[in-house]
């Protein structure tokens, strides 16, 4: 089993992903705390920032290949076909793809015309994240998102008409007055869609943003947590009868499905962040961009500092590993662990999840330490607990 354990971990650290900050929207989303701008007149100059960067921060991942590339925003389907094209070009002539590459762009549903999604196919996306947020028009307005239902489902059939059927799409619980059957309908439609990957986050209130200027001052209904724990329980039970795989706290997709690209994150390979605000990580390091268009750009065009960098020690790293492995089905493995941390980190965190598994809380399968169902509705605690300071 060690010896089957290490092998794996070695051969996926050499693998790496990409990710691509697109960081422009046509409005503001009540929650979202996000790096983003209204503003595009800079766009051009952001794209070719952009390719700069791609050019500095090759060495970053060091001889690694690229297996996944991903747009991210904001709101990357604002990109012209030109600007994709532009950047995607760049990537394969600066680094070593993979020829099983996962080209992902996350897009709102009012860009996706036919021609729009055409174009998306030749320039080489192999799988869009459509930031659907709910099939209600009521929870639509409230979250001041800016398509209709209508253009949501005609954006996924447009996609899947001409044969980009590699689609997952975002959709928001514990919306205040969000009842059950809403949020069971709202879920039932990724199976009348034939939908194989959907991500399913909760409300939540992060400073300065619209969502907490209104709670505060009480023009809307504060978050019910109760209602998020049901809605949590419900998705969960849902996801579990409609065969899904809940792979990560927010994830869940049919076998064959999952994502590739953040799937990355969660077992710990390498990525490089381009654009404002964005992270990378190379097992060693974590670097972060300014999260400023105007800056970024400047800094780029005059070989100026744009990020900022740390060094993770020890405990941060196995914090890290704690986090991210406790996040998902695969758990945290206690080989993996020994090898990367020693004896002295494997037998404190065996000693200190012992009270979690006595509750149920906490599972054994495999060497591999999971968090059970009812784990998952406590697993920010948890993780919390767990983790050295």
């Amino acid at each position: 089993m060690l010896l089957n354990n290490v092998t794996l971990y070695a051969t996926f650290v050499k693998m790496a992903g990409i990710y691509i900050h697109i960081p422009y929207c046509r409005q503001a989303c009540i929650y979202c705390n996000f790096h983003f701008s209204t503003q595009v007149k800079n766009k051009p100059a952001l794209v070719d920032a952009l390719l700069l960067e791609l050019v500095q921060r090759k060495v970053y991942l060091g001889s690694d290949r690229i297996e996944t590339i991903y747009f991210g925003g904001g709101t990357p389907s604002l990109l012209s076909t030109e600007e994709l094209d532009k950047i995607l070009n760049h990537i394969y002539q600066n680094f070593n793809i993979e020829d099983d590459l996962e080209v992902t762009l996350e897009a709102n549903p009012d860009d996706l015309t036919p021609a729009k999604l055409q174009a998306l196919k030749n320039s080489g996306i192999n799988r869009l994240s459509i930031g659907i947020q709910s099939f209600s028009s009521k929870e639509i307005q409230y979250l001041n998102r800016i398509h209709t239902v209508d253009q949501a489902l005609d954006s996924i059939k447009q996609a899947q008409d001409l044969g980009l059927t590699n689609i997952s799409i975002d959709l928001i619980y514990g919306i205040p007055h969000q009842n059950d059957d809403v949020w069971v309908e709202n879920l039932n439609r990724i199976i009348t869609l034939s939908i194989p990957h959907f991500s399913a986050y909760s409300l939540t209130v992060e400073p300065k943003t619209q969502l907490a200027h209104l709670i505060k001052n009480k023009i809307i209904s504060p978050i019910d947590d109760a209602q998020t724990a049901s809605h949590f329980q419900l998705l969960m039970d849902w996801a579990e009868n409609n065969k899904f795989d809940h792979y990560e706290i927010s994830n869940f997709a049919k076998e064959g499905k999952i994502s590739r690209h953040n799937s990355s994150y969660w077992l710990g390979k390498k990525y490089l962040g381009i654009g404002p605000a964005a992270h990378s990580y190379n097992t060693n390091t974590r670097q972060w961009n300014i999260a400023s268009n105007t800056k970024y750009i400047k800094a780029l065009n005059e070989n100026l500092p744009y990020y900022e960098i740390e060094s993770l020690n020890t405990n941060e790293n196995y914090n890290e590993f704690l986090l991210l492995g406790l996040r998902t089905k695969w758990g945290v493995d206690l080989d993996v662990l020994n090898l990367k941390f020693g004896a002295t980190y494997l037998e404190k965190f065996c000693t200190e999840i012992k009270p979690y598994q006595a509750k149920g809380l906490i599972k054994i399968e495999d060497n591999k330490i999971k968090l059970s169902q009812s784990g998952k509705l406590l697993a920010d605690a948890i993780m919390s607990d767990l983790f050295i300071v």
